[in-house]
């Protein structure tokens, strides 16, 4: 696998192969909900999954638990249980996790950019699509 240079030098076109780790970053958050719970997770500390359905919307139980399962597995959120009565267990980011946030919101910030252009551009591309 191919070591990735110092950020500041740029990013040539090889590491963006299929053994390249920095395409790690692109897959951990490939589905949409999980970087929405990495990212509320980064705002609000250790959550419960009922007070993350509560505060994401829009998000059923069993996606989130999905989501919450991938995360674990992929090193960016720790299940914490707690032996109470009854049970209770919560959710925070790893050291990991919590590093993505930098990137994430520079994701948003190029989003909050750009985004009105790149639906703009889907527009003008589905029109074409349809003949137009």
């Amino acid at each position: 696998m191919e070591k990735l240079p110092d950020p500041a030098a740029g990013l040539p076109e090889l590491v963006y192969t299929a053994d390249c780790r920095a395409r790690v970053a692109f897959e951990v958050l490939a589905n949409r909900w999980d970087s929405v719970v990495v990212f509320t997770l980064g705002a609000t500390g250790p959550m419960r999954p009922r007070a993350l359905l509560a505060r994401i919307g829009g998000i059923g139980p069993k996606v989130l638990n999905e989501a919450l399962r991938r995360l674990e597995r992929n090193g960016l959120v720790e299940r914490r249980p707690y032996a109470e009565a009854p049970p209770r267990v919560d959710y925070a980011l790893t050291e990991a996790g919590t590093a993505l946030l930098t990137p994430m919101r520079a994701m948003g910030a190029w989003a909050a950019r750009y985004a009105d252009d790149v639906l703009d551009a889907q527009d003008r591309y589905a029109g074409r699509a349809d003949g137009g």
